[in-house]
């Protein structure tokens, strides 16, 4: 028996020994295609001799140097690097250890900057649902995730939600797509009047809705009209953009595609790739400004941020990003991932909706097309899929809950941006087999 407590108490889960490209080996000879990046995280696959070498010749360096003290040259690139591609305004980087770190930092950051304005009342979040933001209290607590945050349902703020963009459910059938995103930012608005603007800090979006939902993306013109929203408020726009940013859906910032700058982004997963843990907050230069002048320090620090190592790989996953061109090879790849789901599943019996953005995609599973209901929670059919899957030397990222955190199955796909087209054919051809054959269990 293992003494790790593993993510199933009930099974010990097979022993990686080898990692390169898209590969990962276990010790008992098996291969797996890793089609969703472990969650969205490895963009550039796995063994990369640019990193590792970077990592190397940092630990060589300074492996260790506690942000009380020193700041790093490598922390100090990276964060000129993630500023000089950010949208317009963001000016400042705080560095965590990975996701949940960088919403909860987010939360306390913006707190902060109202709570030095002279504004001590505001201590609301709105967020939406579906989403998912994170396991720590604060950003569970503004996760629209009902399975994962009930157990700890008394230890958790009070955060508002509302509908997020879900096209495939939400629009009526008689309803045009600007009808349809007229109505989601009324209600958000509403929902902000209703709660007072004054107390309200902030409003949380991922861009594109990752693992709760399956790469849901916006309707156009959604984010505009955030934004306008929460300037006419006072509000600030926080965008998580922890799965779906750095690249994944084909800009280095998913909201790019939308047009619109928020105030503080929050990133982690593709950042440095799984080569070492770390995430960021990036904020717009105003917030830290008033921090500045007013108490001169941000409330807020972990052990492990701004780690030298971490940053070492970060910056050079970046820099392999820009210098092999991966973001045009992303929307190339992810336009041929499209084509080929199509392919495979746009007449399937069970498959509702193939949806999302670059190399970030998702099949929403169904027990009837024409009504869209879907299996019944008990039978566990994203589980099913994952284990058929595995047996096919496959990983995909599969969940339940998709609809109302309790009710829904999806599958996510978030491969390296290194794939083939070949490799993608593959892919799809083996994801095929596993969900029939879940579909059969």
């Amino acid at each position: 028996m293992s003494h790790i407590i593993h993510r199933s108490l009930r099974q010990t889960p097979p022993v990686a020994v080898s990692a390169q490209g898209i590969l990962i080996r276990d010790s008992q000879g098996n291969s797996y295609i890793d089609a969703c990046g472990g969650a969205a995280v490895s963009s550039l696959g796995h063994g990369h001799p640019d990193v590792i070498e970077a990592m190397h010749r940092q630990i060589d360096h300074c492996a260790y140097a506690h942000t009380g003290f020193f700041t790093t040259g490598v922390a100090e690139e990276l964060a000129d690097r993630l500023v000089a591609a950010a949208p317009d305004g963001i000016d400042a980087v705080y560095f965590l250890s990975g996701g949940s770190e960088a919403m909860e930092t987010a939360l306390k950051l913006a707190r902060q900057y109202f709570y030095e304005g002279g504004e001590p009342q505001r201590s609301m979040f709105i967020a939406r649902r579906p989403s998912y933001h994170g396991n720590t209290l604060g950003a569970l607590a503004i996760s629209g995730s009902e399975w994962r945050s009930k157990p700890f349902a008394p230890l958790l703020m009070d955060a508002p939600r509302v509908s997020a963009p879900y096209e495939y459910r939400g629009r009526g059938a008689h309803q045009s797509v600007d009808e349809y995103t007229a109505a989601l930012l009324d209600e958000l608005e509403t929902a902000i009047i209703k709660a007072g603007p004054q107390n309200v800090i902030g409003f949380v979006a991922e861009p594109v809705i990752g693992a709760s939902a399956g790469a849901i993306p916006p309707t156009p013109g959604y984010f505009k009209g955030v934004r306008k929203i929460c300037d006419r408020h006072g509000v600030l726009f926080i965008a998580d953009e922890i799965a779906c940013g750095m690249g994944r859906t084909g800009t280095m910032y998913a909201i790019e595609q939308e047009g619109v700058a928020p105030d503080i982004i929050a990133i982690a997963k593709g950042l440095g790739a799984g080569y070492q843990p770390i995430g960021a907050v990036l904020a717009n230069g105003a917030i830290v400004e008033r921090l500045r002048k007013g108490s001169g320090a941000f409330m807020h620090g972990h052990t492990y941020i701004g780690h030298p190592v971490a940053a070492a790989a970060a910056l050079a996953v970046q820099k392999v990003i820009e210098r092999d061109k991966l973001l045009a090879q992303v929307q190339e790849r992810g336009a041929t991932l499209r084509r080929m789901l199509g392919s495979a599943f746009a007449n399937h019996p069970h498959v509702g909706d193939i949806r999302g953005r670059g190399l970030f995609m998702g099949l929403e599973l169904v027990q009837d097309r024409a009504t869209k209901a879907p299996f019944a929670p008990e039978r566990k059919l994203h589980a099913a899929v994952k284990a058929q899957a595995m047996k096919r030397g496959l990983m995909v990222f599969p969940m339940g809950g998709t609809i109302d955190g309790q009710h829904g199955d999806h599958v996510l796909l978030a491969p390296p941006f290194i794939v083939s087209a070949s490799e993608l054919g593959e892919i799809v051809a083996r994801l095929t087999e596993a969900v029939d054959a879940a579909l059969q269990s």
